[in-house]
């Protein structure tokens, strides 16, 4: 078992994804295609070993200078998502989480739950002030996280990135610490 495991429930666990899991990481990016490539850019870079281990490295840099990390969701044994700070300024108190998941890992409330470790981790141990979740407008299920993690809807950006030929708005959700349950107080979201 890695060093730096989180159960998750329902046999699942929360762990870092790093560099030399690329295989693995490509192995499962390519099962999830059909349900990611729609909304995550990043996914259409990791096509081949190389790709996929170099978007692993940004990842790595990104947590090495302390402005991003990735964390991937095993089931069974089988990593079938993930989890992520696309942003992360710690001078500012704000950050950014996103997620994917391959079909097998739906219906499990493995995002909402590696989701809320994110945030939980971002308030508590790093004092940050506010949590923000970025989403294109037609990607109902991720809206949905968001709603479940109890965050709020602060408006659309109109035409915001091009995705695969398409212009896509945005939507941003946050969440503020004060607005965050702390754990054991009953208020779990």
């Amino acid at each position: 078992m890695p060093v730096f495991t989180l159960p998750l429930g329902d046999r699942a666990t929360l762990r870092p994804l790093e560099p030399y899991q690329a295989p693995e990481f490509l192995a499962h990016i390519d099962r999830a295609r059909p349900t990611v490539d729609p909304w995550i850019r990043w996914a259409g870079f990791s096509t081949d070993l190389v790709s996929a281990t170099a978007t692993l490295q940004r990842y790595a840099d990104r947590q090495a200078e302390d402005s991003g990390r990735i964390n991937g969701i095993w089931l069974d044994g089988t990593l079938v998502g993930g989890v992520m700070f696309n942003r992360f300024d710690k001078d500012a108190g704000i950050c950014e989480i996103g997620c994917w998941l391959e079909a097998a890992g739906e219906g499990h409330g493995l995002v909402t739950r590696a989701c809320r470790v994110l945030v939980d981790w971002a308030f508590t141990e790093r004092g940050m002030s506010r949590v923000e979740w970025w989403v294109a407008a037609g990607n109902t299920r991720s809206i949905a996280a968001a709603r479940r993690l109890g965050m709020t809807h602060e408006g659309t950006l109109r035409r915001r990135y091009p995705h695969r030929g398409v212009r896509q708005d945005s939507e941003v959700w946050s969440v503020l610490a004060e607005e965050w349950p702390t754990p054991g107080n009953g208020d779990e979201k």
